[in-house]
Order: C-alpha cells, then sequence, then structure tokens
C-alpha cells in the first residue's frame, strides 16, 4: 500500500487511528486540497460517533495532509447536488450538519491542526473544534455568498467562535483573511510559525493528557450546558463539583496533589504525538 510523507496510506481519503489515548482523525486527500463531498462527510461522522464510545480515546486531533487544511466543498459534488431535487439537498445538508454537530459535541477534547488554506465547510470543522492551533501561513475565506449560496449549516458553530458581529462582516463579504486575523477574531487559539505547528499541538494534547479523563468530559459537557437556556447554573454547577469531588478520579487527583505525586492517568499516558 503507498504511502504518503506522514505515513498515511495514500488511497485512504479519511484515517483514523488512536494510540496512548490520543485520537488521530485525517483529511487525506491533498491532491484535492482535503476537499470533502457526501462519502468523506460520512466517513468523517462514522470515525466520530467510533471515537464517542472509544474508551481509550483521551484526545482527538483533526488534520490534514498537504498544503491546504481543507478548501470546503468539493467542486464535483457541489456540482452533482446542484442537478438533485430540492428533497435530496435537504437531505444532503442534514448529513453535513449531522458531522458539524457530532464533532462539536465530541464528549473528548478536541484540536484542529491547521496547517493551509482553510475554506467554506472547513471552516465549520475548525469552529467545532474545542481548540485550534494553526500555522502562520494559513488562510482562511468563508466564500459561500460569491458562489450564490450560504454557510447556511456551519454557521451556528462559525458564530459561536467568532461572534454575530463579525460574522455578519466574513459572511457577507467572502474575504480571504490570514491566522493572525482569524486568532484575533476568535476562530484560531495559538499560531505558530510552520515548522512550530507539529510540536504546539504535542503540547496541547500533552497538557490535556495531564488532565483527569473524566473531569475532561465532564467539563466540556459544563461549557455546552452553560450555553443552553434552559439550565439552572448554580444548581447544576454545585451538583457537578460536588460529583467530581467525590469520584474515584476526583478522590485520587486531590490526594496525589497533597501527597506531591502525579495522579494514576499521568503514569498511563504517552505524550508522544
Amino acid at each position: 500500500m503507498n504511502q504518503n510523507d506522514n505515513g498515511i496510506p495514500s488511497d485512504q481519503a479519511v484515517t483514523l487511528t488512536v494510540e496512548a489515548g490520543v485520537a488521530r482523525l485525517v483529511l487525506n486527500r491533498p491532491e484535492k486540497h482535503n476537499a470533502f463531498d457526501d462519502e468523506i462527510i460520512s466517513a468523517l461522522t462514522d470515525c466520530l460517533e467510533h471515537l464517542a464510545g472509544n474508551k481509550d480515546a483521551r484526545v482527538l486531533v483533526l488534520s490534514s495532509t498537504g498544503k491546504s487544511f481543507s478548501a470546503g466543498a468539493d467542486l464535483s459534488w457541489m456540482k452533482r447536488m446542484a442537478q438533485l431535487s430540492y428533497e435530496e439537498n435537504v437531505a444532503d445538508a442534514r448529513a453535513l450538519a449531522k458531522l458539524m454537530s457530532t464533532l462539536n459535541s465530541l464528549p473528548i477534547p478536541s484540536i484542529a491542526k491547521v496547517q493551509g488554506a482553510t475554506f467554506g465547510g472547513a471552516i465549520g470543522l475548525i469552529s467545532c473544534c474545542d481548540i485550534a492551533i494553526a500555522s502562520k501561513h494559513a488562510k482562511f475565506c468563508l466564500s459561500e455568498v460569491k458562489l450564490g449560496l450560504s454557510p447556511a449549516t456551519i454557521s451556528p458553530f462559525v458564530v459561536a467562535a467568532m461572534g454575530e458581529r463579525r460574522c455578519r462582516r466574513l459572511f457577507l463579504t467572502a474575504e480571504l483573511f490570514d491566522a493572525t486575523q482569524a486568532e484575533s477574531w476568535g476562530l484560531i487559539h495559538e499560531t505558530v510559525e510552520r515548522e512550530q505547528l507539529h510540536d504546539a499541538v504535542s503540547n496541547a494534547v500533552d497538557q490535556i493528557l495531564r488532565a483527569g479523563p473524566e473531569a475532561s468530559k465532564a467539563t466540556k459537557q459544563l461549557i455546552a450546558d452553560l450555553s443552553s437556556p434552559n439550565t439552572n447554573v448554580p444548581e447544576y454547577t454545585a451538583e457537578l463539583i460536588a460529583n467530581l469531588r467525590v469520584s474515584e478520579e476526583g478522590q485520587a487527583g486531590l490526594a496525589a496533589f497533597f501527597d506531591k505525586s502525579s495522579p494514576p492517568w499521568i503514569s498511563k499516558s504517552e505524550t508522544k504525538s
């Protein structure tokens, strides 16, 4: 089987591996700038649903091969969908919405590793990740309106990441913006030189692996629940911290802190990336 420079089988458009607690989900269509179609959307969703139930996975790194992170929707796919009925297009859009929702609600922490150009729906993928780290050479564009379309399916997640006011401009102008702007506008958490991207992501992975596995999941759910208008915030937060304090993991973590030792999950975690 042929492999690309990253050691990934070149005939697989999407790959998923889990090793030492780190899940790596990779878009692998560098010749298409990692653009996605209905089959790739389905494959990504299947991988994420599998990860949600994988007890060995502690953190997800979402990345891609080649120069571009992702060009968004594949042009051949868009052309094909334009010939189909309204009902078929609704079903297709629901599949993309499911992908975004599945990534956004993934129980474990997720990190987007962005090495290059990111257009359209791929910005949705970044917005759905908990942490996003990009090369300073990356470029971004929400280009849908230039095609007579709209970033509708990804909009809830992009607006949550960058804010309504910023998205009014970026959605309506479809302008290109760089990594520095993406960081200042909330889409990206950290920008680094291209050759430092691997180490920056590895550092974030290492920090997550040093946290309690169940505490990480509970804290991620906490953030999601606080965004719900139906959440009784004082009661919810009081119950959450109480449950964690008396849990096996919480007890072990507190004991390790007072004993000045490492909690049990540290010794089991490998931090290579």
